[in-house]
């Protein structure tokens, strides 16, 4: 699957939204500027070369609110270099690049906003593999309001300690770090060694190898994540925490889980983290496959905001509570049962980590799959398809279909925040066109296996469905994910006959729906946006449309 990854970031040449459920979006048209063209797209400072390995090393000061160190970046040469024989770098400001490195040689630096051109000394040839060294250093951007608008979250705990976090889907893993920051774009592995004040633990992603004290009173913990990552995903969280280890026996075998609560948290993290860390482990290894990442571990961590999805190390700040922030997003009860943080952000593993888009504009395949595990979930718990269901249904209650779910390629545009519950009903109605639980449960541990560790688009994903469903899907992704239209399903009668179409439609809307007339009469009809008739009991009441599709209905005047 390396190869099929790094092919599909060369084949494209050329702000941050809600991270996670409830968070802010815009419903304006945005304009985009070269800035935006030079973060969201794959353009010819990037093209040239793929990154296989980050060395990350960085001392962090909660008395100044400082950074300071360096990136080490291998690189495969995978095309031909532009004339100019840069790589973009991306950094933001306030952050400082120091100095760019190669075999010891300082390279030529410009700078552009948050993007930094090193020029290589001479032109490098397909096939060859390199490394150069980002000096950097400043006061990184504090989070305004964590995880939504992103950077560095300096808190403390509830004894006053300090307590630091970094938070940046969306806006970019450059606010603190220097990277190719482009979604397209994974290493193979990563290393992270972090440096801060004794007696402060340091928690990032994948696997502990060292903890090295210094004379000056800080200590380095050095993090190594065995597999491709997303740049985002890496994550400063420091503090003094507490920790237990626990093993899981999972698809794969013992996979080790580990426990961060602050310690004054202990009591509440071992009443609320184990029991449902398990259940959700079990959930969506059934319904999605293997967790994707026994070789790095999984974590829990808490973190002084919300949360979020950082692979093998999930950031938890709900407050040892069921529900979203206490709160049922379904309005249904049904999210009460459960704590969100752990199943949304856990879903990410799969969703959005392990399968990652290769541009934000179609993160829907990260948010719309995490909000339909959050059904499965529930479905998991009551072992009730039907549960689940409502609960999915409930949350359509925040869909604002104001702004198309995809957004603009090449820009950094996230589109709608619909990508989370609209998103994941739009999975629930696909569930009901398969009409086989075996099959849908096939198709979507197949997404999982086909794309492992890969980066796709939405059209791969989209293509993907429709040929293992062998349903024509083409128009109703068209309709969920690219209008801010619901389909209304028109009707009109004369006793036994009923005409029905699709009005408010993409071209070739043909889909399926199941109609009840009364308790005893189900029929499923597949209309278009041309009037057909079905024929029906003359004494049944009205048809009203099944609830697990997600379409509108009403009668129209006139008589078939």
């Amino acid at each position: 699957m390396e190869s099929h990854r790094r092919t599909l970031r060369r084949v494209v040449g050329a702000v941050a939204v809600a991270a996670l459920a409830g968070g802010p979006a815009s419903a304006q048209s945005p304009s985009f500027s070269r800035a935006d063209s030079l973060r969201g797209s794959n353009g010819p400072e990037r093209a040239w070369w793929d990154v296989t390995f980050y060395d990350l090393n960085v001392a962090i000061d909660p008395a100044t609110r400082s950074i300071d160190g360096h990136n080490a970046i291998t690189y495969d040469v995978v095309g031909p270099a532009p004339a100019s024989r840069e790589l973009q770098i991306d950094l933001q400001p306030p952050l400082v690049v120091d100095s760019v490195t190669s075999e010891g040689a300082r390279l030529p630096l410009r700078n552009e906003g948050a993007a930094w051109f090193a020029a290589v000394p001479s032109l490098q040839q397909p096939g060859a593999r390199h490394t150069v060294i980002v000096w950097y250093h400043g006061t990184p951007v504090v989070a305004a309001n964590p995880p939504w608008d992103g950077g560095f979250i300096w808190a403390t705990d509830g004894e006053g300690r300090p307590w630091v976090a970094t938070a940046n889907q969306g806006l970019g893993a450059s606010v603190w770090w220097p990277n190719k920051d482009w979604q397209g774009e994974e290493p193979d592995s990563q290393r992270v060694a972090l440096t801060v004040p004794e007696p402060m633990v340091e928690v990032s992603n994948g696997t502990l190898r060292s903890v090295e004290t210094h004379p000056d009173g800080t200590a380095t913990w050095e993090w190594f994540v065995a597999s491709p990552i997303n740049n985002y995903a890496i994550a400063v969280n420091a503090g003094s925490f507490a920790h237990w280890h626990e093993t899981y026996d999972g698809l794969r075998g013992p996979l080790d889980v580990e426990f961060w609560p602050l310690a004054e948290n202990l009591d509440a993290a071992r009443r609320q983290w184990p029991g449902q860390t398990r259940s959700m482990l079990r959930c969506f290894e059934e319904w999605f496959g293997a967790y994707p990442w026994y070789e790095d571990g999984f974590q829990m961590i808490e973190a002084p905001h919300l949360g979020m999805e950082h692979q093998s190390a999930i950031a938890y700040g709900n407050g040892y509570q069921n529900g979203y922030r206490g709160r049922d997003l379904s309005q249904t009860g049904r999210g009460l049962t459960w704590d969100f943080i752990i199943v949304h952000e856990a879903a990410h593993e799969w969703w959005g980590n392990n399968l990652t888009t290769e541009d934000v504009a179609d993160m829907w395949v990260h948010e719309g799959f995490a909000n339909y595990s959050e059904n499965l979930y529930v479905e998991c718990l009551t072992g009730s398809a039907a549960a689940g269901a409502e609960y999915v249904i409930g949350t359509r209650a925040n869909i604002q279909n104001d702004v198309p779910i995809i957004g603009a390629y090449g820009v950094q545009d996230q589109g709608s925040g619909d990508m989370y519950y609209k998103g994941g009903n739009l999975l629930h109605l696909i569930r009901q066109l398969v009409d086989d639980d075996a099959r849908w449960k096939a198709v979507l541990r197949g997404l999982q296996a086909e794309f492992a560790r890969s980066i796709v688009t939405s059209a791969e994903v989209e293509g993907w469905i429709a040929r293992q469903t062998g349903l024509d899907l083409a128009p109703v992704f068209d309709q969920y994910l690219r209008t801010t239209r619901v389909p209304v399903l028109e009707w009109r009668r004369d006793g036994g006959t009923l005409e029905v179409r699709w009005a408010e439609v993409v071209d070739g809307f043909a889909l399926p729906v199941e109609l009840h007339m009364g308790d005893t009469v189900t029929l499923r009809v597949t209309p278009t946006a041309q009037w057909q008739s079905v024929e029906v009991p003359v004494g049944a009441p009205d048809p009203t449309v099944d609830e697990d599709w997600y379409v509108n209905h009403r009668r129209v005047p006139g008589t078939p």
